[in-house]
């Protein structure tokens, strides 16, 4: 409805700013409040005739908002690729070394979340090539901020037990908080104290900031998101999807498909 209104509105813009059929442009302001009137009245009567054309001009703004949300999405990740895909203090799996970078800001309170996990550990066991770097973007409510930054605290004292905890948060049956996060962790061998100590220094504090700046800056405003190569992927979209994504990004970069293990 409100892209309706905003169609219907342009539209009267549209013919209200048209010259007068005469030679010597007509100023607007020339008009009469009944000429003014009586013009709105004429292209109401054509719109109410004519209906399909404000589908048409809602289309087209659409159209034209998603090419300039996708040309500001190119810049952002070109003027900031070093803090997206490179940024030390963002959980890294996967291949740590792989050329093809797969980015996802998630909550582990997010069920979207727990459904793309399926999907983002099959593109790590059938390419080799894949880093997966993990932006921990807590956006639903406190708990998720605390098992965020207890996750990143882990990764801090131990990376190579990162993804076990990151898989074991977003498996957990039930709202996932602080509490649940330490006793996950401690389970894994993490030292829990210092995970206290670690969640609440400027180190991860930053990160988790330094995170929500970034979506706001890319447009992401929802859980999961994902960035392979110059593609911003929104939502829990399936492993098809996400696959493709990939072989995009390897054929952007010049490669050859990747040899696939673990397949069935």
């Amino acid at each position: 409805m409100r892209k309706m209104f905003i169609a219907t509105t342009a539209a009267l813009a549209t013919f209200a700013a048209l010259p007068a059929l005469a030679p010597v442009k007509v100023q607007a302001a020339e008009f009469t409040p009944q000429q003014k009137k009586a013009i709105e009245q004429v292209v109401r009567q054509y719109l109410l005739n004519n209906p399909e054309i404000l589908i048409e001009m809602s289309q087209k703004l659409e159209e034209k908002q998603a090419r300039q949300q996708a040309e500001q999405a190119r810049a952002a990740l070109k003027a900031h690729g070093d803090l997206i895909f490179r940024n030390a203090n963002d959980p890294v799996f996967g291949n740590p070394k792989g050329s093809i970078v797969v980015v996802e800001f998630s909550d582990y309170n997010c069920p979207y979340c727990r459904r793309a996990l399926n999907d983002v550990k099959k593109l790590v066991e059938q390419h080799k090539d894949v880093k997966v770097v993990m932006k921990e973007f807590p956006i639903l409510g406190p708990g998720s901020d605390e098992a965020a930054r207890i996750a990143l605290a882990a990764y801090r004292q131990n990376p190579k037990k990162y993804y076990e905890l990151h898989k074991a948060l977003l498996g957990f049956p039930g709202r996932v908080n602080g509490k649940v996060a330490l006793s996950i962790a401690e389970k894994l061998g993490y030292d829990v104290k210092k995970l206290e100590q670690e969640m609440n220094g400027d180190a991860v504090k930053n990160t988790t900031a330094l995170n929500l700046q970034l979506a706001q800056t890319l447009g992401i405003n929802g859980t999961p998101a994902f960035i392979i190569g110059n593609e911003i992927i929104r939502g829990a979209v399936g492993f098809d999807a996400l696959n493709a994504a990939v072989e995009r990004a390897r054929k952007q970069q010049g490669q050859q498909p990747a040899e696939s293990g673990n397949k069935k």
